[in-house]
């Protein structure tokens, strides 16, 4: 294959051709050049998530033009540096590799109906990534996610830690969101998860929802607002699951958000934070449910996926996730998972 470059620099000193001196931060690299991952790579660059983000693409014009359109701009972001190749090899001691590559969601189809192509590229994609990349953290965030995080950890023989996906990371940012702007307080004041499939069969977790350290079911919305009714969370719930269909049917496909909440994921991997998010991760003997990737809020660290939190869950919402998690087995088998 013909390699291109744009290879930026950008203060750093070099030695030789082994990377950036010991004493800089990660390297992230990210698989796909398409809207979402370029707006992933600017992210994680915006939020100093790491030094050096390369990106990898079998379109050599598009990635060399992504990666010089984001370096362009390196003078106002933290110090990093920017690669993009249409080589894997680009993707060379990665801390972490996010994989956006896929076919893109068209309007009116569901996450699922993507699996059989998308698996497809799993099959080939790891483990060519894990030659280059054996120590990296494995980020998917391509659809269907939970069951393109099952094929990846199938496909690349790493241990569950090293590959999680995406999740519903963002549909508990719009879980949050939904709730904020009901009840009237600021989002980052709202602590709430969204468990299960990142799809259809996602489970709003209510019961463990806290504001401010109060559950939310017991606090009244403030400033006369409409009380938190039954009627006013299927509504909520409905949004959550259904925003993105709208926002593909308006414009073609989603990419702030999704870029945003993948950076977030990266940066807990990359700060080592322990930060407590519901990454999509090999799920066993957790509340019955075992072999499936889904949901549930996960430690997320250096190493990947940790521990799964045992969280709250009503009767109700326990045999939604079941409920989730067979849907999930059924879609990875229709594939031959």
């Amino acid at each position: 294959m013909r390699q291109e470059r744009s290879d930026i620099q950008t203060g750093e000193t070099r030695t030789g051709t082994g990377g950036i001196q010991a004493g800089t931060t990660a390297k992230v690299a990210v698989v796909g050049a398409g809207s979402v991952g370029a707006t992933l790579a600017y992210a994680v660059l915006i939020r100093g998530a790491a030094r050096e983000v390369a990106l990898y693409d079998v379109d050599t014009a598009k990635v060399r033009a992504q990666a010089l359109d984001l370096a362009h701009g390196i003078q106002f972001m933290p110090m990093a540096r920017v690669e993009g190749s249409d080589d894997v090899a680009v993707c060379a001691g990665a801390d972490v590799v996010v994989v956006t590559a896929g076919a893109k969601q068209q309007p009116g189809q569901t996450r699922i109906d993507l699996a059989a192509r998308t698996v497809g590229l799993a099959r080939t994609l790891m483990p060519q990534l894990v030659e280059v990349a054996p120590q990296a953290v494995y980020l998917m965030v391509t659809n269907p996610v939970d069951v393109v995080t099952y094929a990846a950890l199938k496909y690349s023989g790493l241990p569950r830690a090293q590959v999680l996906g995406s999740g519903a990371v963002l549909d508990s940012s719009r879980f949050r969101y939904l709730i904020a702007d009901h009840v009237g307080v600021a989002v980052q004041n709202v602590h709430a998860y969204v468990a299960g499939e990142h799809g259809d069969t996602a489970v709003p977790l209510w019961s463990s929802a806290t504001i401010g350290g109060v559950p939310l079911l017991e606090l009244d919305p403030f400033d006369g607002r409409e009380p938190l009714t039954q009627e006013v969370r299927d509504a909520i719930a409905h949004d959550v699951v259904h925003s993105a269909y709208d926002i593909i049917a308006g414009k073609g496909a989603t990419a702030y958000a999704i870029g945003l909440a993948a950076s977030r994921i990266v940066e807990a991997i990359t700060n080592d934070e322990h930060r407590i998010m519901p990454v999509s991760s090999l799920v066993s003997a957790y509340r019955g449910i075992d072999d499936v990737c889904l949901s549930v809020p996960t430690m997320v660290s250096h190493d990947g996926a940790g521990a799964l939190l045992p969280t709250p869950l009503s009767d109700a919402e326990l045999t939604a996730l079941h409920r989730s998690a067979d849907a999930l087995r059924a879609a990875a088998a229709e594939v031959g998972l």
